[in-house]
């Protein structure tokens, strides 16, 4: 779950601010605040962001950590290598 915090961070980097529950109170001079409308739109845009890199997240879980994989580069060559990703990818594909 995205939050309010990530989501006004995403908006105005380096900005000054602080958040007090829900009380956004800012302490900018040189970023204008956003609005409550653009926190909210920006919540919903990291939040599609996120589930949409889902797949991403479960291949790097599912990949053979990097020392297996060397191992099968040197043991098996680059077509058992691939064959091993392959079927991760294959998996878990990538959206269009």
């Amino acid at each position: 779950m995205i939050t309010k915090a990530q989501a006004i961070a995403s908006l105005r980097e380096d900005a000054q601010w602080a958040l007090r529950g829900d009380d956004l109170e800012w302490l900018d001079t040189n970023q204008t605040k956003p609005t409550e409308a653009e926190i909210q739109a920006e919540i919903a845009r990291l939040q599609a962001d996120y589930v949409s890199k889902q797949y991403q997240r479960d291949r790097a879980a599912e990949y053979p950590a990097i020392a297996d994989q060397l191992d099968l580069l040197y043991h098996g060559g680059m077509d058992a290598w691939k064959t091993a990703i392959l079927a991760v990818k294959n998996k878990y594909p990538k959206p269009e």
